[in-house]
């Protein structure tokens, strides 16, 4: 079996291009419109947490929601809002 071996050029020119195609990849999904209402189950999934803590988050009014019929829906900008108030910035 030959080796084959690697140069420091080749290295570059691998970066260059995975750069590019990790480019096109945001570009492709920056266009995207993200859903502004999300059911719980879309939140969940978001935060990773429990349906319990979602739950807590809603009865102690931490989480704005809208409750339709059975179903209860949540403004994607409302947690952005909640994440950004809570924020917590520890300098040492």
């Amino acid at each position: 079996m030959a080796a084959t071996i690697i140069t420091t050029e080749d290295l570059i020119e691998f970066k260059m291009e995975l750069l590019d195609e990790i480019k096109i990849l945001l570009q492709d999904h920056s266009g995207q419109h993200r859903k502004k209402l999300l059911k719980s189950s879309d939140v969940k999934k978001l935060l990773g947490i429990t349906s319990g803590t979602l739950q807590t988050l809603r009865v102690n009014g931490t989480l704005p929601y809208s409750k339709i019929g059975g179903a209860i829906y949540y403004d994607y900008d409302e947690i952005r809002k909640v994440f950004e108030q809570n924020r917590v910035d520890n300098k040492f």
